[in-house]
């Protein structure tokens, strides 16, 4: 993060009540909040003032949210990217992180369960120990915030990042889909523990792309674990 005392937030809608609710109130939590109503605004302003977090609409008129999206992940891989839709069908939610998505919140939603999803993803870009961690041909420099399979860049999320990172650190162990969302997502989350599984596949499908061995184990009725098959 920047030496800025108040992190700044990008809030990118078309729905301009939307922007300006969320200008209120993350302006009264003591964030710096620009606003774009439209998708090409948005990349603009995210040059010209680089943003720590960005909150965005997925439906816009124009150049939707997910183009967006991944326009601001081909920038900068480490951007937190929150994504505003009223689409949460498991298709849509894989399209989203597909996309480049860290996370994302439904329509019509509340201004606190944002707000955690806020802290925790800038929770996750804060602080984070450098080193390599390594299982087998997967590496992951916490330093650089990049992974690699036998050579091979690996190019995560944030939140894949966080997610492949705690496999990692805890490899062999059997880890709860509860204590991964208090570990990745936060103690504040207050989500569904659905969203692991479809974090979990986006993160199996990359480190398996060139048809790797599976690393992510799925143990029935517990959770994940991080270890050869």
């Amino acid at each position: 993060m920047s030496a800025r005392s108040q992190p700044r937030i990008l809030v990118v809608d078309d729905d301009q009540a939307v922007t300006s609710v969320l200008r209120r109130g993350l302006t009264y939590e003591g964030y710096e909040v620009d606003t774009a109503a439209t998708g090409r605004d948005a990349l603009t302003i995210a040059r010209e003032r680089l943003p720590e977090i960005v909150i965005l609409d997925v439906m816009m008129p124009g150049m939707d949210g997910l183009e967006v999206c991944r326009r601001l992940r081909a920038a900068d891989s480490s951007l937190p990217i929150i994504l505003l839709t009223a689409k949460d069908s498991p298709p849509d939610q894989v399209e989203g992180l597909d996309t480049g998505a860290d996370d994302y919140v439904t329509k019509p939603f509340t201004f606190d369960v944002l707000l955690a999803r806020i802290r925790a993803q800038l929770r996750r870009r804060e602080g984070q120990r450098s080193g390599v961690i390594a299982y087998h041909d997967l590496q992951l420099d916490t330093g650089a915030r990049t992974a690699t399979r036998g050579g091979r860049r690996i190019s995560l999320t944030t939140t894949e990042y966080e997610l492949l990172r705690l496999l990692l650190v805890h490899r062999g162990q059997v880890l709860m889909k509860g204590q991964i969302m208090e570990q990745v997502w936060g103690y504040d989350f207050g989500g569904n523990e659905n969203i692991v599984e479809v974090y979990v596949r986006s993160l199996r499908k990359k480190l398996e792309e060139r048809g790797e061995a599976r690393l992510i184990q799925t143990i029935r009725g517990a959770g994940y674990a991080l270890r050869e098959d």
